[in-house]
């Protein structure tokens, strides 16, 4: 499941307009039918009629005497009883069974392991190299496998740690098995991702109730990392498990940016809210949260400039806008996601810790992840500011961007 924050469990299409429509679980029995009282026999209305005696001549006989005749009563047909009328029971709102979660998660996760193809060969592939046809770890072997782990962008922090507690467990003669060698590692490196979730803790639309709309989500970094790709595809998963959403384009600075994201906007069936180039962002984005809830909607994605971490004034405007959301919705925003390309390596390190420093950044979306073989950014970004990622980008389709899994990322990376 990409987005947990759901209004209802099934959807209605309402196809009975005029009947009510009666809401049950999957697991209580349909409410009885009001009693209706029962209908009683229609009689038919019958004028009285006079009752008297009838003489009737009596034919003479030999007997003397007179014989008298009973009174005959009036003859009337007794009516026929009238069947109950039947009223049709109220019908149910149809109920559309939920997507199976699990074998479209499948699918993301098996695209995920191959996104990370390349980086996994420059791993796994230098690791095998290292311990192959070795019954021991020597010195030699601890070499090349520190010039494997730092040409994949773990960093040097994480890989210096690594190959210290290796050496120590070589030294004390616990770890002699290659094999054993790799499981150390990869426990390392899913410590290191999972240290970080507890740390600052993945911002999740659970964590806001739900009476508050719209749920705000501010999308930071510099041009050129994938930010606008990133949004028009948040907003096309979110929206494809029945949420309302609306973006808000406030990215006033850059030529053609609400050009662009208006294509994904439109190929995502989702309403844009934009200004003419050289507008106020902060007005932009009042515009938006105004129309937002007036929508009702579920979800509000704000795009903003590409900014450099060293642009003052850029830094000072993302404050601004902060403090007008805030305003407008409570807590708002709820999640400010920096986009980092997988492909900077390092570079992408320097970004978020500048981001860090001015704006109050809740996680990460590593974008590129496919087209680089230096993934395990992750892992450093992960160690060196306990910054957890929550979005990660593996194509160029719309359904692309798959929630980051530590454990998966990991088990990717050495199977």
């Amino acid at each position: 499941m990409f987005w947990k924050r759901k209004k209802s469990d099934f959807i209605s299409l309402n196809l009975s307009i005029d009947d009510p429509v009666i809401e049950q679980s999957a697991e209580a029995k349909p409410e009885p039918v009001a009693e209706i009282a029962p209908v009683e026999p229609v009689r038919a209305e019958v004028a009285p009629v006079e009752q008297r005696n009838v003489e009737t001549p009596v034919a003479p006989v030999s007997t003397p005497g007179t014989v008298e005749m009973p009174t005959l009563s009036p003859v009337m047909e007794a009516p026929k009883p009238v069947a109950p009328v039947e009223i049709p029971k109220p019908a149910l709102p149809v109920q559309i069974a939920p997507v199976e979660e699990e074998a479209t998660d499948e699918g993301f996760m098996k695209r995920f392991r191959k996104a990370i193809t390349s980086t996994r060969e420059n791993i796994a592939t230098r690791l095998e190299d290292a311990v192959k046809g070795k019954k021991v770890i020597d010195a030699a072997t601890l070499d090349e496998l520190e010039e494997a782990l730092i040409g994949a962008d773990i960093g040097v922090q994480t890989t210096m740690e690594i190959i210290e507690n290796v050496r120590k467990q070589v030294d004390r003669q616990a770890l002699k098995d290659p094999d054993e060698l790799k499981r150390m590692i990869k426990q390392h490196l899913l410590d290191i991702l999972e240290s970080a979730e507890r740390a600052r803790g993945v911002a999740s639309e659970t964590s806001v109730p739900d009476d508050v709309r719209p749920y705000v989500m501010m999308i930071v970094g510099v041009n050129g990392v994938g930010k606008t790709t990133t949004i028009g595809k948040l907003a096309q998963r979110i929206k494809a498990e029945g949420n309302d959403i609306l973006i808000c384009a406030a990215d006033t600075f850059r030529a053609a940016a609400s050009d662009q994201l208006a294509i994904w906007a439109d190929r995502a069936g989702v309403p844009l809210i934009q200004q003419k180039q050289g507008t106020d962002p902060a007005a932009v984005l009042f515009d938006s949260l105004k129309a937002a809830k007036a929508r009702n909607a579920d979800v509000l994605i704000v795009d903003t400039a590409g900014r450099l971490h060293n642009k003052s004034n850029l830094m000072a405007e993302l404050e601004k806008m902060k403090r007008i959301a805030n305003r407008e919705v409570p807590g708002a925003p709820h999640e400010v996601l920096l986009v980092v390309d997988a492909v900077t390596g390092q570079n992408g390190l320097s970004q978020a810790r500048e981001f860090m420093k001015a704006a109050d950044i809740t996680g990460l979306v590593l974008t590129k992840l496919d087209g680089t073989a230096k993934g395990g950014i992750a892992v450093a970004i992960a160690k060196e500011l306990n910054l957890p990622i929550r979005y990660c980008g593996i194509g160029e389709q719309a359904d692309d961007l798959v929630v980051f899994d530590p454990k998966v990322y990991v088990e990717g990376l050495f199977e």
